[in-house]
């Protein structure tokens, strides 16, 4: 096998309470990634549809996350590698724009090499386009992205990442307004020192969430959705945002929050029927203040980067 292509997952980072270190993975939407070997060393990006990003790799995460893969190989000066890639998620979304295009590209690459590398290792190599387009190496997109459902980083250094359970009939909604909400500047306007107080309560919130997720208890999930740090700070950058939590749980929301750093906000849900209706409510909230949006409705992805064809 010398050519394959990947449909790699949109992710909504923090999940709430846990900034930086919880992450969950969606079945849509994704960006897909066309990937080949090649007889000439080196990464070549040949297209990009849908996103005016540059073909350069060293300026592409993208690139940069798979020349972190390429110089882990025993014979890296020889290794030659060309891609189309499909931008199905827009850049500055807050859905993991940038984390799919890194995950996509190191696990298509890792398959066509006959995976010399296992999946958590992959994390390491597409954290390092995470650094391109935002400054810093996290993780909380590119886990649930490559390894699928809810994922935790439990350290940073080392990188040490824990596979969460999903539980059953779990939907997320996501509104994500047409403006565009860069990381680095997300990052620029968060306090650098907490109260005692807040992180206290976060702290409880983190494990309370983890917790729920283990035991399939919805209701300690929702009360865990809480994020008394950052949440208040940059919530001010999204429109409505404080109307669309409340009406979205007196629709029958567990909760929710600000999907990464924004603009996008999301909202868990115990089945389909209750996250469509939430859809509704945002779509209600929305539509008359004249600014274009999307809404996704979807399950939460258990498998991470998935293989469309090869």
């Amino acid at each position: 096998m010398n050519r394959i292509k990947v449909f790699s997952p949109a992710t909504v980072a923090n999940v709430a309470c846990g900034f930086d270190v919880i992450g969950l993975a969606l079945d849509n939407p994704g960006d897909e990634i066309e990937m080949w070997l090649s007889s000439e060393p080196g990464i070549r990006i040949r297209e990009i549809h849908g996103a005016d990003l540059p073909l350069e790799p060293s300026k592409n995460v993208c690139g940069v996350a798979l020349q972190a893969l390429v110089k882990k190989l025993p014979d890296p000066l020889n290794a030659g590698f060309e891609m189309i890639i499909k931008k199905n998620i827009q850049p500055g979304s807050g859905i993991g724009s940038s984390a799919a295009s890194a995950a996509g590209a190191v696990v298509a690459a890792n398959i066509l090499l006959g995976e010399p590398f296992p999946k958590k290792k992959l994390v390491r190599f597409a954290m390092e386009g995470e650094r391109l387009a935002s400054g810093s190496a996290h993780a909380d997109n590119v886990a649930p992205a490559i390894l699928g459902g809810f994922t935790l980083v439990r350290s940073y250094t080392p990188v040490d990442i824990v596979g969460l359970p999903t539980p059953p009939g779990l939907w997320v909604t996501v509104i994500h307004p047409q403006i565009e909400v860069k990381t680095s500047d997300a990052r620029e306007i968060l306090k650098h020192k907490v109260l005692m107080t807040d992180a206290i309560k976060q702290w409880g919130n983190v494990a309370a969430l983890v917790a729920g997720l283990y035991r399939n208890d919805y209701g300690l999930i929702g009360r865990s959705l809480e994020d008394v740090i950052v949440e208040p700070v940059r919530s001010i950058l999204i429109p409505a945002f404080q109307e669309l939590k409340i009406k979205c749980k007196e629709a029958g929301a567990l909760g929710g929050g600000i999907s990464g750093s924004g603009p996008s906000v999301f909202m868990l849900s115990t089945s389909e029927e209750i996250a469509r209706n939430v859809a509704d409510v945002m779509n209600n909230i929305y539509q008359p203040l004249g600014l274009e949006y999307h809404i996704h409705v979807s399950t939460v992805n258990q498998e991470g980067v998935k293989v469309i064809s090869r």
